[in-house]
């Protein structure tokens, strides 16, 4: 059964369809769209403020999604994909995003639509990513604009996936 737990009397709330692996760790004040999954060991703590993902957002194995107390709140938009042992923290993240395994996206990021962040990649904070770009690197910088191949081989195949692995395990208990 994931670690589902209040902070303050806030809980965690979730949309239809959702998968929680049985390890993954949810608190706090954190409100998930439709859809979505967050898989094995994954973290995500609205303790210190809010974090709100959209519909068909996946955050794998390993994950953490947090923010900072009094100062920057999370928001993931839709059809995000975080990658396994990503880092993001106190920023936006738009639309149509990959987060690529290990990249972190620091406080006050903004990540705009159609965007992928390299693995590995450290977006340092308050860097804007601009829409429809690919950011790697430490620190991140753009390395060129995005195809629309890559809009839907990387990051509209990758959700997809998700969505499909998920309901691999609809019948493991939350």
């Amino acid at each position: 059964m994931a670690y589902l737990f209040p902070v303050e009397g806030v809980h965690p709330g979730f949309g239809d369809n959702c998968f929680i692996a049985p390890n993954a760790t949810i608190v706090g004040d954190v409100q998930m769209g439709d859809d979505c999954s967050v898989w094995f060991n994954a973290v995500i703590r609205g303790d210190v403020n809010s974090i709100r993902i959209g519909n068909k957002v996946n955050i794998q194995d390993g994950a953490v999604i947090h923010c900072t107390f009094q100062k920057t709140k999370t928001h993931i938009g839709n059809n995000v994909s975080i990658g396994h042992n990503a880092i993001v923290h106190g920023c936006v993240i738009e639309n149509n995003v990959l987060i690529g395994m290990g990249a972190i996206v620091m406080d006050n990021c903004m990540i705009g639509t159609n965007s992928i962040i390299a693995a590995g990649a450290v977006v340092l904070e308050n860097t804007r990513v601009e829409p429809g770009s690919i950011y790697a690197g430490v620190p991140a910088k753009k390395v060129k604009d995005i195809s629309q191949e890559l809009i839907n081989g990387e990051i509209n195949r990758i959700a997809e996936n998700y969505l499909r692995y998920s309901k691999w395990f609809a019948d493991i208990e939350k």
